[in-house]
């Protein structure tokens, strides 16, 4: 990780971004303060998850659709 001051962040702020942007990480620091830490965000997944990961695993109950007791509805509500 490399250390970074504000001054220089805003000197090129553009530049700064870019090289977040190319996987650089930064301790941002004014004086001999750390103020924060900038690192690229993940890359977020290119493909959508398998279907089925948790198959077999649990059994939905046959009355899983069926309307909730009202006692249970009540405390929903704050009753």
């Amino acid at each position: 990780m490399s250390t970074i001051s504000v001054q220089d962040i805003q000197r090129d702020f553009l530049a700064f971004l870019r090289r977040v942007e190319a996987g650089e990480s930064f301790l941002v620091v004014s004086g001999e303060h750390p103020l924060a830490e900038v690192r690229p965000v993940l890359a977020l997944a290119t493909q959508p998850r398998p279907f089925g990961l948790c198959a077999d695993q649990f059994t939905v109950p046959s009355d899983f659709h069926r309307p909730l007791p009202e006692a249970i509805l009540k405390e929903f509500e704050g009753a």
